[in-house]
């Protein structure tokens, strides 16, 4: 059996398009996650992987639209592999089911990762060139010193907030802006620092 999952997130409030996408691909049942991307809870994907038997597959879109993170996309692709469940995601052409397809899955999620960090660093090269040259971006600062002490304590409170999505959508910026301000360097050393604090 079938089974369809699909997210709207706050760029995209309307599921039309995924929900033709699974519907045609043949799913006898889908469900539809229509809340806020900074709640962490999923109620709808849940319960879709509480339905899910021995044999189904999990349908999605896209990858994007089943996790926001390479870590928790691999995790809960591991997790429905356990009970003999399929993942096959349609805009990628994924199919767990398959050896070939599960290597895909895991080239593809890696490669989906890398041009998200990609663009990041792209972003912050041309923002350092520009510098040189004497002038800065022309969107106002997305960041300003209260938001920025906000976001440092949501980095550091990793129990209520795992997942560096959860903190940009808290934080209602786009994430090329959070990542301007907090390179990957600083959100590791963050993180470090709490957990110093919580061993002494």
């Amino acid at each position: 059996m079938l089974i369809g999952y699909a997210r709207v997130s706050t760029m995209d409030q309307n599921p039309a398009l995924q929900m033709d996408a699974l519907q045609a691909a043949g799913c006898e049942k889908i469900y539809i996650e229509k809340a806020s991307g900074s709640h962490r809870e999923r109620p709808q994907l849940k319960a879709a992987l509480e339905y899910l038997r021995e044999g189904d597959t999990l349908v999605v879109w896209k990858l994007s639209r089943l996790a926001r993170s390479l870590t928790q996309v691999i995790k809960t692709a591991a997790d429905i592999a356990e009970r003999g469940i399929a993942l096959k995601v349609l805009t990628q052409n994924i199919d767990t089911s398959t050896p070939e397809g599960r290597l895909f899955f895991h080239m593809t999620a890696a490669f989906d990762e890398f041009q998200r960090e990609l663009i990041v660093e792209n972003t912050r090269a041309g923002l350092k060139a520009a510098a040189k040259r004497g002038r800065r971006g022309g969107r106002p600062r997305a960041m300003n010193e209260q938001t920025i002490k906000h976001a440092e304590a949501m980095l550091k409170d990793t129990e209520n907030y795992p997942f560096i999505g959860d903190v940009i959508d808290q934080l209602k910026i786009g994430r090329t802006a959070f990542y301007r301000y907090f390179p990957t360097d600083r959100i590791k050393q963050l993180c470090a620092d709490h957990a110093e604090v919580h061993q002494t």
